[in-house]
């Protein structure tokens, strides 16, 4: 399995806003989980051209990362840019 229990504590522990393993719901850390998800599935589809039901869900995992970042935009612009940074999602 390419997304380990340890490998999520680990992008929560260091991508959440309270720094602990158990910050699972703040926009930080489920925004590094999907951007984790993004890439693996981005490296799949390079050799496997033909797995609509994989693009599909990466699609789908992009609309939602799109609208955390989003929601972070509206509410607090200083926490976007530092996930953004952190993650490098922009040039």
């Amino acid at each position: 399995m390419y997304l380990t229990k340890e490998k999520k504590q680990e992008l929560f522990q260091t991508h959440g806003t309270a720094k602990k393993k158990t910050d699972t719901g703040s926009a930080e850390s489920q925004i590094a989980l999907f951007t984790y998800r993004i890439n693996h599935l981005t490296d799949h589809l390079k050799t496997h051209k033909q797995d609509f039901s994989s693009r599909l869900g990466l699609l789908k995992l992009v609309g939602k990362r799109r609208r955390l970042l989003d929601y972070l935009v509206s509410n607090d612009i200083e926490r976007y840019r530092a996930i953004v940074a952190e993650l490098q999602l922009r040039k």
